[in-house]
């Protein structure tokens, strides 16, 4: 598993887990939750970051020095321009060229706007930011983002913070099969069986931050989802047996039956 690395714009990585940073129960919590998650990318809403003074924030004072990439988001951001305009800012603050493109229209439902997440992601890739934005798991507007640039994909599972699980691997597995950049599950998981199903489906990597935080052990979840990913990129890698209507014996019980 140390050997399968995968990219993502000029950055090799070898973790498949990406974390957030935020609704931790104090900031110990948080260090010893992505020390055991092994996570090489940490994102955070960029509206809660001190722009004008990062390196004494204090979401990311508790993380300098170490090699982490930084995935700053647009949360909040109600249209494109919002979201571009939030981005230059992160940018010019010095913190990453990375931004997660994320733009809500409905604060019940929290779900990705298509139309404002495209036009985002076009026009900060013509900028030379390094974009990857949530959506929806719909197949189509997937390609239409990849078209545009996005350096990856990132569908939700369910409804950010809901813990629902994969509600429908249908489209995640053929987004999957129709992508040609990473595809990262990002939004509605909830336990580490969620996490094996994802990356049975062949996504590149899940992100995560309420179902390791919000967890009772948080320290232990992030443990548990990152051996959760790494059994399901092991048992997508090797192939799963076909599925069977009936049963087949695998003792060779045909060989012993009575003449």
């Amino acid at each position: 598993m140390k050997q399968d690395t995968w990219r993502i714009g000029d950055r090799v990585l070898t973790s498949r887990f990406f974390i957030g940073t935020g609704l931790f129960p104090n900031p110990y919590v948080q260090m010893e939750a992505i020390a055991a998650s092994e996570a090489e990318v940490l994102t955070f809403a960029i509206r809660r970051v001190n722009l004008e003074s990062a390196e004494d924030d204090s979401i990311l004072q508790h993380v300098q020095g170490n090699d982490y990439i930084f995935l700053p988001n647009t949360s909040g951001a109600r249209t494109a321009e919002e979201a571009v305009r939030i981005a230059r800012l992160a940018r010019a603050s010095g913190l990453s060229d990375w931004v997660k493109v994320e733009i809500s229209a409905n604060e019940r439902t929290l779900l990705p706007d298509p139309i404002e997440t495209l036009k985002a992601t076009e026009t900060l890739v013509k900028e030379g930011f390094t974009v990857l934005p949530y959506i929806s798991d719909d197949p189509i507007i997937c390609k239409r983002l990849e078209e545009a640039g996005a350096a990856a994909i990132m569908p939700g599972a369910a409804p950010i913070g809901t813990g629902l699980g994969i509600l429908n691997p249908y489209n995640i597995g053929l987004i999957v099969e129709e992508a040609t950049v990473p595809v990262i599950v990002d939004a509605g998981l909830g336990t580490a069986s969620d996490v094996t199903r994802a990356m049975e489906l062949g996504v590149s990597g899940v992100l995560m931050n309420t179902p390791v935080a919000k967890a009772k052990d948080p320290v232990m979840m992030a443990e548990a989802m990152k051996r959760a990913i790494d059994a399901g990129r092991l048992a997508y890698l090797s192939g799963r047996m076909a599925k069977r209507r009936y049963a087949s014996a695998s003792s060779g019980y045909e060989q012993f039956k009575i003449q």
